[in-house]
C-alpha cells in the first residue's frame, strides 16, 4: 500500500515540469515580439539598405525563426515524452512528427537546429568581415565545428543504441533463423 501511494506521488510528479513547458511558450511569445521588432525595423530601411544589410537582416530572421521550431519542438517532444500526450490527434494542422519524436529524436532535432543557428551566426560574420575581428571569426568557427561534431558523435551513438536492439525475428522462422 505505501509503495503503491509512493509510485504514485513519483508518477504525478511529471506535472512538475509543465510549467516549464508553459514557461517555453512564452520564450516563443518573446521570440516573436523580437521578429516582429526586427521585421518593422527592417521594412521602413528596405530601399536604402545594401544588398549585404538586407541579407544580413533577413539572416537574422531566419535566426529567429530557427529558434522558434527549436522552442516548438522542445514543447511539443518534451511535453508529450515526459509530462502527458497532447490530445489533438484529428486536427487537421496537427504536424506528422508530434507523438514520434522520442527523446533520442529530440536530442538529434536539438542539436541540428543549434548546428543551423550557429551556421547563420557564422554566415553573417562572413558577411560582415570588415566589423568581425579575426579572434572573434575563429572562436565561431571553433564553436560551429564544436557543434557540427557534437552532434555527428551524438547520431553515431543514437546508431550504435539502436544496433544493440535486438532485432525482432521474423514469423515462420525457425530458431536458427535459417528455412
Amino acid at each position: 500500500m505505501i509503495e503503491r501511494r509512493f509510485e504514485q506521488i513519483i508518477f504525478a510528479s511529471r506535472w512538475l515540469l509543465a510549467p516549464f513547458y508553459l514557461g517555453l511558450v512564452v520564450s516563443l511569445g518573446a521570440l516573436l515580439v523580437k521578429f516582429t521588432q526586427e521585421i518593422l525595423h527592417i521594412i521602413p530601411h528596405v530601399l536604402d539598405m545594401s544588398e549585404k544589410d538586407v541579407l544580413l537582416a533577413v539572416l537574422t530572421l531566419i535566426d529567429l525563426s530557427f529558434a522558434g521550431n527549436l522552442l516548438l519542438m522542445v514543447i511539443f517532444a518534451g511535453y508529450e515524452n515526459f509530462v502527458s500526450k497532447i490530445d489533438v490527434a484529428n486536427h487537421e494542422d496537427r504536424p506528422d512528427w508530434m507523438g514520434k519524436v522520442d527523446f533520442g529524436g529530440l536530442k538529434l532535432k536539438l542539436i541540428a537546429s543549434i548546428v543551423a543557428i550557429s551556421g547563420i551566426h557564422l554566415l553573417k560574420a562572413f558577411m560582415n568581415l570588415a566589423q568581425t575581428s579575426k579572434e572573434e571569426l575563429m572562436w565561431l568557427v571553433i564553436i560551429h565545428m564544436t557543434f557540427v561534431l557534437s552532434g555527428v558523435l551524438l547520431a553515431f551513438m543514437d546508431r550504435l543504441e539502436g544496433h544493440h536492439t535486438p532485432a525482432a525475428k521474423p514469423t515462420g522462422m525457425p530458431e536458427g533463423g535459417h528455412h
